[in-house]
């Protein structure tokens, strides 16, 4: 018959996972300790870093999308606030502020043209045109960051991705999976026409109508009537190879 422990072995025990919790719990402190003066002295040399290299990070996208890497790992936001140690020492905050009113300015005065959907290829490409007075180079990650800043303004400014594209969407309309799916397959030719959107996506006559037509009506779309065919385009610029280079932004 197996012999149950009695109280002084029960205490023994007790006493025992005590000291392995007491053991666990210091060793789970020395490894937080010791992340945090890893982490310090990383943060420190960071800022060494962009001292040293400040000229770089300021005119080449390329080091400065590296340098935001960077930052990212040790939980740095240098585009947190326009003041501080990160703005006055780089001007960074400065920088995509000024980014973000110029895009805000380029979706308003191309939106009568595309209805509050750009290519982001091609704001960075208008952006570009009006920044060649400037001595900064301005990279897609650049824009990226800029319109993430955006999102204060609430609903609109966001970027989405349509097949292989991303858009930047400056009007509060909401995309569903349908005009996601038309705008991919817009992306051929620039256009699409009820039958192409029946045959390619397998849908009824009324799901396809119903879907250009919110689009049109959101200024998504524009309609051609004029070919032999008889057809009707739904032509989309933000997709298309229709560009708004003559545009005066």
């Amino acid at each position: 018959m197996r012999r149950r422990p009695g109280i002084g072995g029960l205490q023994t025990a007790a006493a025992a996972r005590d000291q392995y919790r007491l053991l666990g719990e210091n060793v789970a402190k020395i490894r937080a300790d010791l992340m945090k003066e890893q982490l310090t002295t990383f943060r420190s040399q960071l800022e060494d870093f962009a001292r040293k290299h400040k000229n770089d990070i300021r005119k080449n996208p390329t080091f400065r999308s590296q340098f935001h890497d960077m930052c990212a790992k040790v939980g740095v936001d240098p585009l947190a606030s326009n003041k501080g140690f990160w703005a006055e020492l780089l001007g960074i905050g400065d920088f995509y502020y000024e980014l973000g009113v110029q895009i805000v300015e380029i979706c308003l005065a191309t939106r009568p043209h595309n209805g509050g959907l750009i290519n982001l290829q091609e704001l960075c490409d208008l952006l570009g045109q009006r920044r060649k007075s400037f001595r900064e180079a301005v990279s897609e990650d650049d824009c990226l960051r800029a319109i993430s800043k955006l999102k204060v303004l609430g609903n609109g400014f966001e970027v989405i991705s349509v097949g292989k594209k991303k858009l930047v969407r400056s009007v509060p309309t909401e995309l569903n999976k349908d005009h996601n799916e038309i705008l991919d397959l817009a992306q051929a030719e620039g256009f699409v026409t009820v039958e192409e959107v029946e045959r390619q996506l397998s849908w009824s006559s009324g799901r396809a109508i119903d879907a250009l037509e919110t689009l049109l009506e959101e200024g998504l779309a524009m309609i051609d009537d004029r070919h032999r065919d008889g057809k009707r385009r739904y032509w989309f610029p933000c997709v298309s190879s229709i560009s708004s280079d003559n545009l005066k932004v």
